[in-house]
């Protein structure tokens, strides 16, 4: 390379492009990094929300983490993490391999399933609360005995139940991500495979998944730090009951600050909740290797 194309490719990058990112870095700054460090200061005070701020140590993180509902808390984030992962993940990509394909059917089935992403997590928490009503919802107006359960108010399938609500209304989002993961993939590969007599499941397991690999590791990554912003839907739909069978940690440290009034401890939470997303995140990422940024076409 000449030095003339070295040091026009280094104006480019310097050049008035770059002041491009200052907006993006400024509301970054304003609405992530400041208010984050806010929090980190709060974690160490005692504060109602409305009196004097004082600053009292770790007696707010004391305090966090000794309390059992905390413990209990971080064990039902756990228990939704892994089973809305479990269920969303297998689905996603067999439904985003299923719609890929250019069929007009399989289109229109493409868009049926991006619907319930359309909703809000508070509207579809209250369209299922209605629904699993014992005495006035699906079940009752069906008549089927199966269905007039206490489905929110037991305390051994409330958990499953918010999994299913998570997966129905999240499961649209990740088939969308792997339909555009599979059709980056060259149809050159899968010609090949034909000649060479691999049949349709030899296939998806020797081309497709293996070229879908920085696709799983992104939806993963999605899947798993998302289920720890799940506040709205469980607020709605149960309320972190019946007792504390759903109450995770998002909606603890809410319920500890606005209804408890006590923001230290609250505040506390948050930050374990953000070293917690960003310690899965970085973990995930490094399973996906030195190399995940690279382009999944690369062995093409």
């Amino acid at each position: 390379m000449s030095a003339s194309t070295g040091t026009s490719r280094r104006a480019l990058e310097t050049g008035p492009s770059g002041w491009l990112a200052v907006p993006a870095l400024v509301f970054f700054l304003a609405f992530a990094i400041i208010p984050l460090f806010g929090v980190l200061f709060l974690s160490f005070t005692k504060w109602n929300g409305l009196g004097e701020i004082q600053f009292e140590g770790f007696s707010s993180w004391i305090s966090a983490l000794t309390d059992p509902i905390t413990a209990n808390a971080l064990v039902v984030t756990a228990k939704i993490m892994f089973f809305s992962f479990i269920v969303q993940a297998p689905i996603s990509l067999l439904l985003g391999v299923f719609t890929s394909t250019g069929h007009k059917y399989r289109a229109a089935l493409a868009v049926l399933y991006f619907v319930p992403l359309l909703l809000s997590s508070a509207a579809v928490a209250i369209a299922f609360k209605a629904l699993l009503d014992p005495n006035f919802g699906l079940g009752a107006g069906l008549g089927l005995p199966f269905l007039t359960q206490d489905w929110l108010g037991n305390s051994d399938l409330v958990l499953f139940v918010v999994v299913f609500v998570i997966a129905w209304q999240f499961v649209p989002f990740h088939t969308l991500i792997y339909q555009g993961g599979v059709r980056q993939i060259p149809t050159t590969l899968y010609e090949a495979a034909q000649i060479d007599g691999a049949g349709r499941m030899q296939q998806f397991f020797s081309i497709t998944l293996p070229q879908l690999k920085y696709t799983i590791i992104t939806s993963s990554t999605l899947m798993v730090v998302g289920s720890l912003a799940y506040f709205d839907l469980i607020f709605v739909l149960t309320g972190g009951g019946p007792g504390y069978a759903t109450r995770l940690l998002p909606l603890h440290m809410y319920l500890t600050g606005f209804k408890a009034n006590d923001m230290g401890a609250a505040s506390a939470l948050g930050v374990i909740l953000v070293v917690i997303g960003l310690a899965l995140a970085l973990i995930l990422q490094r399973i996906g290797g030195k190399n995940r940024n690279d382009s999944q076409l690369e062995g093409a």
